[in-house]
């Protein structure tokens, strides 16, 4: 007896299909997270030392980020998983950074004020991290 297929299959057709959708670019079209500009990714990294994110995290090319309390945040943009639980894509990191408690009641990490512009640019400056 054959076994039944899943419902998702009817949309995507096979699991293999399905997997090789999961993730991944499209074609030759970068991910939303590889299209920041090359300003707002500087942006994001002058504001990284301006909200003085290096005190808990070690930040590379940030100017006096090299806390310990933190996790260490080279090649960040490399990472599956924010804070070890959502994805690491640019609307989950935008919201992680404005209120990590919203993401992770638990978490250590303090809400510091953040506006979701800035957010943003902190985002694309993380995410270009490889």
């Amino acid at each position: 007896m054959a076994m039944p297929r899943p419902p998702w299959t009817a949309i995507v057709g096979t699991p293999a299909l399905a997997l090789a959708l999961v993730g991944c670019e499209v074609g030759d079209r970068p991910l939303p997270h590889d299209t920041a500009s090359k300003q707002r990714i500087e942006h994001g990294r002058l504001l990284l030392a301006q909200y003085q994110c290096g005190s808990c995290h070690a930040i590379p090319e940030v100017d006096a980020a090299q806390g310990t309390t933190g996790p260490n945040l080279v090649a960040f943009g490399k990472r599956s998983y924010i804070a070890g639980q959502h994805p690491n894509q640019p609307d989950n990191l935008v919201r992680w950074i404005i209120d990590p408690a919203a993401l992770v009641p638990a978490t250590k990490m303090p809400a510091m004020g953040v506006s979701p512009d800035d957010a943003r640019d902190m985002a694309a400056y993380l995410l270009a991290l490889k």
